[in-house]
């Protein structure tokens, strides 16, 4: 893939991004200008290009994430005509027209998002339907107002960065379980970190005994392969204020059988995915360093897989936090919110000021919200701000409410709690509950469930079936907003 600015080699491809009520180069209907509509027009020879009229809808009611999944769209429209090269033309702002709400600065970086976004293809364990075809595209600063080729070349080294942290969240969710197990999930964190300006430790074995992170243990117990805790700490803020300590949760089950109480259906190799949360704060990480944000920030992954053996944790199982509580395991395929309990206590060991744990963690909240918005409970002003963020970057997010009447579902007959609700409702919610009791006074927290965001399960004409790369934009962009408020 190759990004070039007035670039004036040939191309097999025009793409005009055409609005409704405004003129385009040549006749199109106003149905053809609609939003999400892409007409290909074809050229009469070999000697000329192909043109494909991408429509944009109002000018006036134009958001971001409208102009990300047009730009993918395009993108693989293109792939699936085996096309090489194509050209961006974008119609200019007229006077007397609508204005948009965005600005064009903004407009380009979703653009270039959007068309790398949909470039994406996961091709490592294909063979003979493997499709490594290039596809460049070139962009002409006329048709960007205001910004001079060194602003457009700034605008898409940042939608780069971005896209690449993505692209690292796609793949680590995409992989199949016998290529990445929790030892294989920590050696791809320390490749990619090594030579960047972070501290990386990782607690396995006897550290984890000693710390206590007794979830992780019980977790990864039926696995051949030993669960772990990966601590990534960022620092690029300036030493002379008090920045405020962030830490970002994610949950990391490489592959989810749901221990004893085993998972069973036709297929299920979603299981894999259930570690799209740390995933997520993997790439969010990836993000921050590369953009080298001045931040304070530090990952906190707890890996494992949750499988059925000869020493899985059993239902009926008690587990021993370090603050005094104890949990009954009634059911072994709530495994997630017993190893983001480690991590949080973990957090406060570091003093930590404010928490988001992330985690692919109940079927529920999806038959709640479907799979385009994630669920978030906990403090409200962070809460405001990731709902913010996600309106803009097309990560969304919904608040959910902590009912406080629900937590008797978590009573225990003979420990403090239990990992999984009685009732069949509101799991979500009773989830969120569990995890609260792990949350340190002196943090504020919140936890989003992104079980329904993870993956597309089919083919869309912005994306391929499969990862979504969902949180890792988020993630990162709540945190260098904080840091420019202070």
């Amino acid at each position: 893939m190759q990004i070039t600015i007035d670039d004036m080699q040939s191309v097999d491809t025009s793409i005009y991004a055409v609005y409704e009520g405004e003129g385009p180069p040549f006749r199109v209907t106003e149905s053809q200008k609609q939003k999400y509509t892409l007409t290909w027009f074809y050229g009469r020879s070999h000697h000329e290009t192909d043109d494909l009229v991408a429509g944009m809808g109002p000018r006036s009611g134009l958001t971001l994430e409208q102009v990300r999944r047009t730009g993918a769209s395009a993108a693989r429209a293109l792939l699936k005509e085996k096309k090489a090269s194509a050209v961006l033309v974008r119609a200019s702002f007229r006077e007397g027209g609508a204005s948009a709400a965005i600005s064009v600065k903004e407009e380009l970086q979703a653009w270039m998002e959007g068309w790398m976004y949909g470039l994406y293809q996961f091709n490592k364990h294909r063979g003979v339907t493997a499709n490594h075809q290039d596809l460049s595209l070139n962009l002409r600063v006329k048709d960007w107002q205001g910004l001079t080729r060194e602003d457009m070349e700034s605008i898409l080294r940042e939608a780069s960065i971005r896209i690449n942290g993505t692209r690292l969240t796609r793949d680590l969710v995409n992989e199949s379980p016998e290529t990445l197990n929790p030892e294989a999930f920590v050696a791809v964190v320390e490749e990619r970190f090594k030579k960047a300006p972070v501290k990386l430790h990782v607690y396995r074995g006897q550290e984890l005994h000693d710390r206590q992170m007794n979830g992780l243990i019980a977790v990864g117990a039926g696995s051949q392969y030993a669960p772990a805790m990966v601590e990534l700490s960022y620092n690029g803020a300036s030493s002379s204020e008090k920045s405020p300590h962030i830490v970002l949760i994610g949950k990391g089950v490489t592959f989810d059988m749901g221990g004893m109480n085993v998972k069973i259906g036709r297929d299920i190799s979603d299981a894999r995915m259930d570690m799209g949360g740390a995933a997520a704060v993997v790439g969010a990480m990836d993000i921050l360093v590369s953009r080298q944000a001045p931040v304070r920030v530090t990952a906190l992954i707890a890996v494992a897989d949750n499988l059925a053996g000869p020493d899985a944790m059993l239902p009926s199982s008690v587990i021993h936090y370090p603050n005094g509580l104890s949990v009954q395991v009634a059911n072994t395929d709530g495994e997630g919110r017993l190893i983001i309990a480690d991590a949080l206590l973990h957090a406060a060991n570091l003093g930590a000021d404010k928490v988001i744990d992330i985690a692919t963690l109940t079927g529920n909240v999806g038959a709640a919200l479907g799979l385009e918005i994630a669920g978030i409970w906990g403090d409200r002003d962070i809460t405001a701000d990731l709902v913010d963020i996600g309106e803009r970057n097309g990560e969304r997010l919904w608040p959910m409410p902590l009912m406080d009447e629900y937590a008797s579902e978590l009573r225990s007959d003979y420990a403090d709690l239990k990992n999984v609700g009685t009732s069949t409702l509101a799991g979500a919610i009773t989830a969120a509950l569990f995890i609260r009791h792990f949350v340190a006074e002196s943090m504020k927290w919140v936890h989003i469930d992104m079980a329904g965001t993870v993956q597309y399960k089919r083919e869309f004409p912005y994306s391929a079936a499969g990862a979504t790369g969902y949180g890792a934009r988020l993630l990162a962009d709540y945190v260098e907003k904080q840091f420019l408020k202070t």
